[in-house]
Protein backbone atom coordinates (compact mmCIF):
# COMPACT_ATOMS: atom_id res chain seq x y z
CA UNK A 1 0.00 0.00 0.00
CA UNK A 2 1.11 3.30 -0.84
CA UNK A 3 -0.04 6.72 1.29
CA UNK A 4 1.42 10.25 1.34
CA UNK A 5 3.66 11.77 3.71
CA UNK A 6 3.32 14.87 4.79
CA UNK A 7 5.78 15.90 7.16
CA UNK A 8 5.59 19.54 9.36
CA UNK A 9 7.71 21.55 11.15
CA UNK A 10 5.95 22.66 14.87
CA UNK A 11 6.34 24.38 17.59
CA UNK A 12 5.12 22.24 20.02
CA UNK A 13 5.63 18.42 19.52
CA UNK A 14 3.41 17.08 22.64
CA UNK A 15 0.57 20.18 21.81
CA UNK A 16 0.93 18.77 18.04
CA UNK A 17 0.78 15.43 19.08
CA UNK A 18 -2.30 15.69 21.06
CA UNK A 19 -4.20 17.65 18.10
CA UNK A 20 -3.56 15.02 15.55
CA UNK A 21 -3.89 12.21 17.92
CA UNK A 22 -7.42 13.40 18.77
CA UNK A 23 -8.02 14.89 15.20
CA UNK A 24 -7.42 11.39 13.24
CA UNK A 25 -8.43 8.82 16.48
CA UNK A 26 -5.00 7.26 16.44
CA UNK A 27 -1.64 7.74 18.58
CA UNK A 28 1.78 8.34 16.94
CA UNK A 29 3.20 5.01 15.39
CA UNK A 30 7.07 6.09 16.44
CA UNK A 31 7.94 8.66 19.15
CA UNK A 32 11.45 10.43 19.20
CA UNK A 33 12.56 13.61 20.68
CA UNK A 34 11.57 16.18 18.57
CA UNK A 35 9.82 13.71 16.06
CA UNK A 36 6.85 11.80 15.87
CA UNK A 37 4.70 10.26 12.99
CA UNK A 38 1.34 9.12 12.75
CA UNK A 39 0.32 5.92 10.46
CA UNK A 40 -3.42 7.35 9.27
CA UNK A 41 -5.63 4.54 8.35
CA UNK A 42 -8.30 6.43 6.81
CA UNK A 43 -7.35 8.54 4.97
CA UNK A 44 -4.12 6.80 4.32
CA UNK A 45 -1.97 9.53 5.16
CA UNK A 46 1.86 8.83 6.90
CA UNK A 47 1.81 12.24 9.11
CA UNK A 48 5.47 13.29 10.83
CA UNK A 49 5.90 16.10 12.70
CA UNK A 50 8.96 17.66 13.63
CA UNK A 51 9.65 20.26 16.06
CA UNK A 52 11.52 23.23 14.62
CA UNK A 53 9.79 26.00 16.36
CA UNK A 54 11.61 28.66 14.03
CA UNK A 55 9.86 26.90 10.85
CA UNK A 56 7.05 26.05 12.86
CA UNK A 57 3.94 26.16 10.02
CA UNK A 58 5.36 25.30 7.65
CA UNK A 59 5.91 21.94 5.38
CA UNK A 60 8.97 19.96 5.84
CA UNK A 61 8.39 18.01 3.12
CA UNK A 62 5.87 15.96 0.83
CA UNK A 63 6.09 12.70 -0.40
CA UNK A 64 4.67 9.32 -1.37
CA UNK A 65 5.36 6.33 1.07
CA UNK A 66 5.81 2.55 -0.47
CA UNK A 67 6.85 -0.53 1.23
CA UNK A 68 9.27 -2.00 -1.30
CA UNK A 69 12.91 -0.69 -2.41
CA UNK A 70 12.12 -1.71 -5.61
CA UNK A 71 8.78 0.33 -5.93
CA UNK A 72 11.63 3.59 -5.47
CA UNK A 73 13.75 2.38 -8.37
CA UNK A 74 10.38 2.00 -10.33
CA UNK A 75 9.17 5.43 -9.32
CA UNK A 76 12.47 6.84 -10.09
CA UNK A 77 13.04 5.02 -13.40
CA UNK A 78 9.22 6.66 -14.11
CA UNK A 79 10.41 9.95 -13.24
CA UNK A 80 13.73 10.05 -15.85
CA UNK A 81 11.99 8.51 -18.43
CA UNK A 82 9.81 11.42 -18.28
CA UNK A 83 13.08 13.82 -18.04
CA UNK A 84 12.68 14.54 -14.66
CA UNK A 85 15.75 15.25 -12.95
CA UNK A 86 16.24 13.29 -9.82
CA UNK A 87 18.09 12.91 -7.12
CA UNK A 88 18.37 9.05 -5.05
CA UNK A 89 19.26 8.09 -1.66
CA UNK A 90 20.01 4.74 -0.95
CA UNK A 91 20.08 3.16 2.61
CA UNK A 92 19.66 5.91 4.67
CA UNK A 93 19.35 6.74 8.28
CA UNK A 94 16.31 8.96 8.17
CA UNK A 95 12.95 9.51 10.69
CA UNK A 96 14.73 7.03 12.49
CA UNK A 97 14.28 3.84 10.40
CA UNK A 98 16.65 2.57 7.01
CA UNK A 99 15.22 4.23 3.86
CA UNK A 100 15.42 4.18 0.07
CA UNK A 101 14.60 7.35 -1.34
CA UNK A 102 14.21 8.87 -5.10
CA UNK A 103 13.52 13.04 -4.76
CA UNK A 104 12.49 15.95 -6.68
CA UNK A 105 12.81 19.38 -5.84
CA UNK A 106 10.53 22.16 -6.99
CA UNK A 107 12.84 23.35 -9.54
CA UNK A 108 12.79 20.13 -11.17
CA UNK A 109 9.05 21.07 -11.61
CA UNK A 110 8.95 24.85 -12.56
CA UNK A 111 7.00 25.14 -15.70
CA UNK A 112 4.80 22.03 -15.91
Amino acid sequence: MSRIQLALNVSNLDESVAFYSQLFGVEPAKRRPGYANFAVAEPPLKLVLIENASEAGTLNHLGVEVETATEVATAESRLQGRGLETETENKVSCCYALQDKVWLTLTALKGR
